[in-house]
């Protein structure tokens, strides 16, 4: 049993798992959920022995895994989160659907309001964010999308209650006598003093007569929300539910419901229009073997990789826009793994709350799988995702490596990371520096991404070498870095002195480093920025 517990333990805690249940999975499950509600996403290998109960062998066998598959980074006798792990959290968000059909709307009414605007579904007896369009102020919301908050302390709380069974209700009312002060939901601040339970009813009951429900500073003082239900064209029954959020030196409660909560539910109409008329996915090519590589890693780490567990969590990403709700043999035909491999795997994760069956021998995913690792990795910026491989480059060419970014005013770069060398000699570079665009290697790289290209040679061949220009000595070659959508967002140089390392030598030992830290950090760019916007700085 773990030493700590949250919300997003497995669902029956005091019910042991099922006998075909695959206990390494379980221990995966666990690590990963007290990385998410580390501070930083961070934890040391001890603490994790602390926090999981688990023996120290087991956690390393299972960081080492994790690490196997680039959902977290050993350094040293720390784990921290990766951002390749949102992969599993991006599969429940790409099958559900909604962001991709509805984030626009969200984000253009946070534009219009100039105020934060969140979409959020219900999970169990609360709500988990799956957007968040937030506006930067000194005070602003801190809410993550994947966090899960206690449905009693929200305004989307009360609406997605109005479709609660009586189930449902004893639920919420054995977590509410068993953590009054809500200590089991990391993302909220405790409660200094319990709410009688009749209060959320009474707030139920009175979404369920208005169609909106209000937040008057029921999570933390200030903080204020007006919410309205996006219903499922079909079913009629809440899909997710639309908010506003603020705090009373803008506006008070009842001022969101009489200026903003017109406009909201004018936006939330455009999205029930947008479900209505959304086509079907497209079915595409379903994957294949997405488990095959597994087999050789436990063949090169043996006793350290354990394969059980790596299985079990490609699983998860074998859903997705065009498989929803596949089927155990759809699951087994994507990875590439045995019926049985499959089955033991979904029983394991239906138990940890990841997984619910569907009709037709269906299966899909829950809201819960967004706990394993999304809400602190959903805020990582371009700098924060490019760290470790900066770090990982300047220790292989032995030179100092960085990230820079074009200024608004297109003539300077800005350098957003960094990781130095311990050279007497070497190029130093403050992150926050500005130089000149075209007096320098990433500066060029930079402007040659832009639509009308100045330096068609630069990206013709996909580099640029800046040769002693901006500064006697000083030698420096860049490559661009991509988006999804294959735009140049920023560039990776390495900088040297001339004495040190000829152009040729550049071009032909350190390009290639370089080129191989654009495409690492390109892979976490493209999993971190499939369903957020990620800052460039």
């Amino acid at each position: 049993m773990p030493a700590h517990t949250t919300n997003d333990t497995p669902r029956d805690e005091g019910v042991a798992a099922p006998a075909e249940a695959v206990a390494p999975l379980l221990r995966g499950i666990a690590v990963l959920r007290r990385l998410t509600e580390a501070d930083g996403g961070t934890l040391s290998l001890s603490a994790l022995e602390k926090a999981t109960g688990l023996a120290r062998s087991t956690v390393d066998r299972v960081t080492a895994t994790l690490a196997r598959m680039g959902y977290v980074r050993l350094d040293g006798r720390d784990v921290t989160l990766a951002p390749r792990l949102m992969e599993l959290g991006n599969a429940y968000l790409a099958a559900l659907r909604l962001p991709a059909l509805l984030s626009a709307r969200a984000d253009a009414l946070a534009d219009a309001l100039d105020e934060s605007v969140s979409l959020a579904v219900g999970d169990r007896d609360g709500i988990r964010f799956i957007h968040q369009a937030t506006r930067r102020r000194a005070m602003s919301l801190s809410f993550r999308i994947g966090d899960l908050l206690p449905a009693e302390r929200t305004a989307p709380g009360p609406l997605f209650a109005t479709e609660w069974t009586d189930a449902d209700w004893r639920r919420w009312h054995d977590r509410r006598a068993a953590d009054p002060r809500d200590t089991t939901f990391p993302a909220v601040p405790s409660r200094e003093h319990a709410t009688p339970d009749e209060d959320f009813e009474h707030r139920t009951a009175r979404a369920a007569a208005d169609g909106w429900a209000l937040d008057d500073q029921l999570i933390e003082p200030g903080l204020v929300a007006v919410s309205v239900p996006v219903r499922d064209p079909g079913s009629g029954r809440v899909a997710c539910v639309a908010s506003v959020v603020s705090h009373t030196s803008r506006h008070t409660a009842e001022g969101l419901r009489a200026t903003l909560l017109p406009r909201l539910r004018t936006a939330v109409a455009a999205m029930e229009d947008d479900l209505r008329t959304a086509p079907p996915p497209e079915p595409g090519a379903p994957p294949a073997g997405l488990a095959v590589w597994t087999g050789a890693s436990k063949q090169e780490l043996g006793r350290e990789f354990v394969e059980s567990l790596a299985r079990g969590l490609t699983v998860l990403t074998a859903f997705g826009e065009s498989r929803p709700a596949p089927t155990l043999t759809e699951i087994a035909k994507a990875t590439g793994l045995a019926r049985a491999t499959v089955r033991r795997a979904l029983i394991t994760f239906e138990h940890a709350g990841l997984v619910a069956p569907a009709p037709g021998r269906a299966f899909t995913l829950t809201p819960r799988v967004l706990s394993l690792g999304f809400p602190p990795l959903s805020r990582a910026s371009l700098p924060e995702i490019a760290q470790p491989h900066l770090t990982a480059l300047a220790d292989r060419v032995r030179e100092p490596a960085a990230l820079a970014v074009l200024a608004d005013s297109g003539e300077e770069i800005q350098y957003t990371a960094r990781a130095s060398t311990s050279h007497v000699l070497s190029a130093h570079v403050t992150v926050g520096a500005r130089r000149p665009a075209y007096a320098t290697a990433p500066g060029r790289v930079l402007l040659a991404g832009l639509p009308a290209d100045p330096l068609p040679e630069v990206r013709a061949q996909g580099h640029a070498l800046v040769d002693e220009e901006l500064e006697a000595g000083l030698r420096s070659l860049a490559v661009p870095v991509r988006d999804r959508t294959g735009r140049v967002v920023a560039a990776v140089n390495v900088a040297t002195h001339a004495a040190r390392r000829s152009a040729a030598s550049c071009v032909a030992d350190v390009l290639p480093e370089l080129r191989r830290t654009a495409d690492l950090v390109e892979a976490d760019l493209r999993v971190a920025g499939r369903f957020r916007t990620v800052p460039t700085t």
